[in-house]
């Protein structure tokens, strides 16, 4: 193959986890991440059983359409397992793969995924999400009934609607891209997507350059972050593409009538094709010449200008957007415990609010009366307010228990005092009337 990759690997227990059922696969061209669930040892095993399951079916047919075959290959070795193993019942992994395949007399990077493990691209400095998350949360929030922001703390984002081992057979969401050199994929178990934002992932991506360093700086952060799950990613990097990028540059700059499309599915990044399990390629230089040439030259200074005070204008308007979108704080409930995030509640337009801090408070420290407003989001004008406002709702919660307990207390003395002095005072009058009767 003409592409070069350079990769790079991490894993991580976390702090809260007793195993780690994650799994990774490092085996140039191909690349997997399996996170495992079950009781015990099940989500291990079920994890380990999709790895090797995998990399012994894809070994033999190394195109797009053996991928898919090989994910399916692996859930049915999972489910199989479980079900000549009592104790393996209900186990289950999610997965995503990478691979570096020639399909079709061209090279491309083949992605496959069931679950909630991700992919991610990271080209021209931009990070793009590749994948969409097989869970009950992404399904609500596709249908319009659930926030981007809201689905980061709702009580069921951990429900997912499609596993490998669940079912003798699963449906495989497979796409396609065209490798350039440069190109950095990311594959991670929800380990890391739950504890570092995009934002933070890209920024990490684009200042470490030796994949593995990036690797092992997103699982430390993401465990310094929380690390409530288990942490698994993998880093690879196209160091070479074979000249395909710098033909298209050729070709563009000799040529302005040549277009390479971008679109994704999921966003501008790069130029794949969605499917089920197969399809062609999208992404080739295509020709788009226009009517005339001579028309092309006509376009004058004026117009030229014009362009450039509209992007100025439009750059001055997103940037005013976003420093309102991100100029604020509000305090939130996530899970057991209040968090702060800087933004809006529910986000504005595409700037989704981010965790800023998670606080030591849990939920169960804070007034009833105070959770109304947590759910929805105390917006705050700075990170102290915000936390300032934490620090109050704690002490008005110590305050209420204190008041609470002294009023309780004080019946409690009169009711023993008086309980003590009745038989002194009666005690005599039944002896009196006994004496009298003969």
């Amino acid at each position: 193959m003409a592409s070069t990759l350079r990769f790079g690997s991490a894993s991580d227990i976390g702090k809260v986890r007793a195993s780690n059922q994650d799994q990774l696969l490092v085996a140039e061209p191909l690349f997997a991440v399996a996170d495992g669930m079950g009781g015990h040892a099940a989500g291990e095993v079920a994890s380990l059983t999709a790895v090797e399951a995998l990399r012994a079916a894809f070994a033999k047919e190394r195109t797009v359409a053996g991928l898919v075959d090989a994910a399916r290959a692996a859930n049915r070795s999972v489910w199989e397992k479980a079900e000549h193993d009592a104790d393996l019942r209900g186990m289950g992994t999610t997965l995503v793969a990478v691979a570096l395949v020639t399909d079709e007399g061209e090279e491309r990077i083949a992605v496959v995924h069931v679950g909630d493990s991700r992919v991610y691209l990271l080209r021209q400095g931009e990070l793009e999400q590749l994948t969409s998350d097989h869970s009950l949360v992404q399904e609500l929030v596709d249908d319009g009934q659930l926030s981007e922001a809201d689905a980061l703390t709702h009580p069921q984002r951990h429900v997912l609607t499609r596993a490998l081992g669940i079912e003798p057979d699963v449906t495989v969401d497979s796409l396609q891209v065209l490798p350039f050199k440069g190109d950095r994929f990311l594959l991670c178990s929800d380990g890391l997507s739950r504890e570092l934002s995009d934002a933070r992932v890209a920024s990490i991506l684009r200042r470490l350059a030796n994949p593995q360093d990036a690797a092992k700086e997103l699982v430390a952060e993401a465990r310094a972050n929380g690390g409530n799950d288990n942490i698994t990613v993998v880093v690879v990097d196209v160091v070479d593409d074979g000249d395909k990028a710098a033909a298209a540059s050729a070709a563009l700059a000799d040529d302005p009538g040549l277009v390479i499309p971008s679109e994704m599915g999921k966003g501008p990044a790069a130029s794949a094709k969605r499917s089920g399990g197969g399809g062609g390629a999208r992404g080739r230089l295509r020709r788009s010449r226009p009517a005339g040439a001579a028309k092309n030259r006509a376009i004058t200074m004026r117009v030229v200008g014009f362009i450039g005070v509209l992007a100025v204008m439009l750059g001055g308007a997103v940037a005013a957007i976003g420093w309102y979108a991100r100029g604020s704080y509000f305090v939130g409930v996530d899970g057991s415990g209040l968090t702060i995030y800087q933004g809006r509640p529910g986000g504005l337009l595409w700037f989704q609010p981010t965790v800023s801090e998670r606080t030591s408070v849990p939920v169960a420290a804070v007034l009833p009366s105070r959770l109304d407003d947590l759910k929805a989001g105390k917006e705050e004008a700075s990170l102290a307010d915000a936390q300032r406002y934490v620090q109050n709702l704690k002490a008005e919660a110590q305050a209420h228990d204190a008041a609470t307990t002294t009023t309780t207390a004080a019946p409690a003395e009169t009711s023993t005092t008086s309980t003590t002095s009745t038989p002194s005072s009666t005690q005599p009058t039944p002896v009196a009337s006994t004496s009298s009767v003969p």
